[in-house]
């Protein structure tokens, strides 16, 4: 969805209320009808990465802000997954190498603990997005702790 208006338009179908804004919730939801299903908890940390004025809601500016980089962590998921429909913990590594994050081992494999879910070594979708969103949400709070 990098198209502004198709983004607009899929904005304001999840702003049900009207408001110019969308709430945790409405985000949980609507991210599930693309087959991302995630705890309300990561959800309220998307809000809060790219909730720039501070209001607890996401607005159509910060919206596509969020998108931006959800796109850019599907397309590394992708581009790695070679067919089989998940991530193993080398190519989690290499992931989040070239989406931007610098972490050493021991700090990668405890990252890595925490966010596969089923704790087989595979991660879907949905998980590598959880955990680049903890380690952008990390990198924020470093950058800018307010």
């Amino acid at each position: 969805m990098e198209n502004t208006a198709i983004l607009k338009v899929w904005f304001e179908r999840v702003d049900s209320e009207k408001t110019g804004s969308i709430t945790a919730t409405q985000l949980k939801s609507a991210l599930a009808v693309g087959n991302l299903q995630f705890p309300l908890s990561i959800v309220q940390q998307m809000i809060r990465m790219y909730d720039f004025d501070k209001n607890g809601t996401m607005s159509f500016e910060e919206f596509v802000a969020l998108n931006k980089f959800l796109l850019k962590v599907q397309h590394v998921f992708s581009d790695l997954e070679r067919g089989r429909g998940y991530l193993l913990p080398d190519d989690v590594y290499e992931g989040v190498a070239k989406i931007g994050f610098a972490l050493d081992s021991p700090a990668f494999y405890t990252v890595c603990e925490s966010f596969d879910q089923k704790k087989n070594g595979r991660f879907r979708l949905d998980d590598f997005i959880s955990l680049c969103i903890f380690l952008q949400s990390a990198r924020c709070v470093i950058i800018d702790p307010t």
